[in-house]
């Protein structure tokens, strides 16, 4: 999951760059009205990449939160085996002591 969006976020900025890249060579209006677009399209980039990190926190919380809980039973299942198994060594060992 983690994978998915360090991707995603580097797509992400590396097309901002491109497109900003080409928009500046091919643009036609003048250096103002340029810049006052690349400036609102990093805010639009930002906003975006905000969203996506928020998002991608969610996630991870989730997953961690989910994991503690698998952890967690998977705990009280081996504590269970194992007190089934100290419950049979200690009946071997009354057996042995007769």
């Amino acid at each position: 999951m983690a994978t998915n969006t360090g991707n995603t976020i580097i797509a992400l900025v590396s097309g901002a760059a491109i497109g900003a890249a080409l928009g500046i060579l091919f643009a036609p209006d003048k250096g103002d009205k340029t810049r006052k677009k690349i400036k609102d399209g990093y805010k639009d980039l930002e906003k975006d990449l905000k969203s996506k990190l928020s998002n991608a926190k969610v996630d991870l919380e989730e997953t961690y939160s989910e994991l503690v809980s698998n952890m967690s039973h998977k705990t009280e299942d081996v504590i269970s085996f194992l007190e089934v198994k100290l419950a049979e060594l200690k009946e071997q060992n009354a057996k042995l002591q007769k």
